[in-house]
């Protein structure tokens, strides 16, 4: 009888062994899949604003309104202090980088201290453009360079948390295409000629919060949001579905809803929980060669919308990405395009799937306008562009101005040396209202071609 209690202890104490070990591994892993996430995080946003930052750039350089140039200067001014933020939280400490985050200082400096003068009094100089113009090019090179690794980290699945303890190591001379990477950004940095400016703190910058007044229909059930995403996701079976209602605090309600369709892809979408409306869908499934092209891509897209009852888009802009399309819609509305009430999707071009759908801002802001008649002419409001611009094509448009208010304008699509740009100038006043500098074909990085 000792001998089996005995027994029965021993086996008691091994199980609690294992499973204290079970746990702590559990906790071990989630921690650094935590840090790894947050690295990632910072990565991706930090390739994002730099795609940001040199479209706004190039946005100023087509500009002709001081009263645009301002906040499109502060706008370059928020964009260099957030890269700053998120090179902060990437495992580098160990690595210099001190070049790439001189560089952003000193974009930020110049953008701060033109847009904060008053520009009627002292527009900008010949010189002061042509720094402009030289940044504009040299964000180009940071951005390209970023995008290659960032098409390596992707291709390859490459981890941060390897970086981590290659730096924490001492081992950053071995092969690793993170450090590489970064270390041919700094070298592409270094040569450029910097003029050293005063620093100048940091201001953070919050876009409105707007509610989702607009939303209209019944509150949806758990297992209808779950329906919901798999028509959206184009699926019909799934391995496994989890839906969570959102936290408390939020200004409206919404299910977030996991999917794995059938070869354990997962796909991630929100939902609003009155009217069952997809705020926004992620598949991130692998994506193969390319088999269609963009056009078809363009056309499936527009089937797709009118499928689930998105009436009166009009496709506005296109490009292409590797082996996905990435399309931008709009509500047009008695021949005007109304820009608050925007989608975007990412199509796969190997199948045509809809891997992305972002219906955010369309959902807060569709309802039945009654639009203003312009006070000006087309022909008047042409004249507020700047005559470099060679305009291709013009249209109504009701985008929202710097005072987060809806306003009336004359969209202009025009060309400067090898860029597009659109202008919005109000048609009421005739005030440039806002320049956006149009994607260029993307180059597909991590190919010889």
């Amino acid at each position: 009888m000792f001998r089996g209690v005995v027994i029965t202890i021993l086996t008691l104490a091994i199980v609690g062994t294992a499973v204290w070990g079970y746990q702590e591994h559990r906790e071990k892993n989630a921690i650094l899949i935590n840090a790894e996430n947050n690295y990632q995080r910072s990565f991706h946003d930090l390739a994002y604003k730099m795609d940001l930052l040199h479209d706004e750039i190039g946005n100023t350089l087509a500009m002709n309104s001081r009263k645009s140039l301002s906040p499109a200067l502060a706008d370059v001014w928020r964009l260099t202090s957030e890269a700053h933020t998120d090179v902060g939280q990437l495992p580098l400490t160990l690595l210099p980088f001190n070049k790439t985050e001189e560089f952003l200082t000193n974009v930020g400096n110049f953008s701060y201290r033109t847009s904060v003068r008053d520009l009627d009094k002292q527009p900008l100089t010949d010189q002061e453009y042509a720094t402009l113009k030289k940044l504009y090019s040299q964000s180009q090179n940071i951005q390209d360079e970023l995008r290659n690794v960032q098409h390596m980290v992707l291709k390859n699945h490459l981890r941060w948390m390897d970086v981590e303890m290659a730096l924490a190591n001492g081992k950053e001379a071995t092969d690793n295409t993170i450090i590489d990477g970064f270390k041919t950004v700094e070298k592409t940095v270094k040569g450029y000629d910097q003029t050293n400016l005063n620093n100048v703190s940091n201001v953070s910058f919050q876009k409105r919060d707007d509610q989702y007044k607009n939303v209209k229909g019944k509150q949806i059930s758990k297992n209808e949001a779950i329906n919901i995403a798999k028509k959206y996701a184009g699926i019909n079976k799934v391995k496994h579905a989890t839906v969570s209602k959102n936290g408390k605090g939020a200004n409206f309600d919404f299910y977030s809803v996991t999917l794995l369709d059938q070869t354990g892809n997962e796909i991630s979408t929100d939902i609003t929980r009155k009217g069952g409306y997809p705020i926004w869908l992620i598949n991130k499934r692998a994506i193969g060669k390319q088999k269609i092209s963009l056009n078809k891509a363009a056309t499936q897209a527009q089937h797709f919308l009118n499928a689930h009852q998105f009436e009166h888009m009009e496709m506005f802009e296109s490009s292409q990405y590797d082996t996905v399309g990435v399309f931008s819609f709009v509500t047009v509305q008695n021949g005007v395009r109304i820009y608050p009430e925007a989608i975007k999707m990412k199509i796969a071009l190997d199948n045509g799937q809809i891997i992305g759908f972002a219906a955010d801002d369309f959902v807060k802001s569709h309802y039945k306008r009654s639009l203003p008649k312009p006070s000006i002419s087309e022909k008047e409001a042409r004249s507020k562009v700047n005559p470099k611009l060679q305009i291709k094509e013009s249209h109504l448009a009701i985008i929202v101005g710097d005072l987060g208010k809806e306003v009336l304008c004359y969209e202009f699509l025009g060309t400067l040396d090898n860029d597009t740009y659109r202008i919005f100038v109000n048609a009421q006043t005739g005030n440039e209202e806002k320049v956006e500098k149009l994607k260029d074909t993307e180059q597909i990085y991590g190919s010889s071609i």
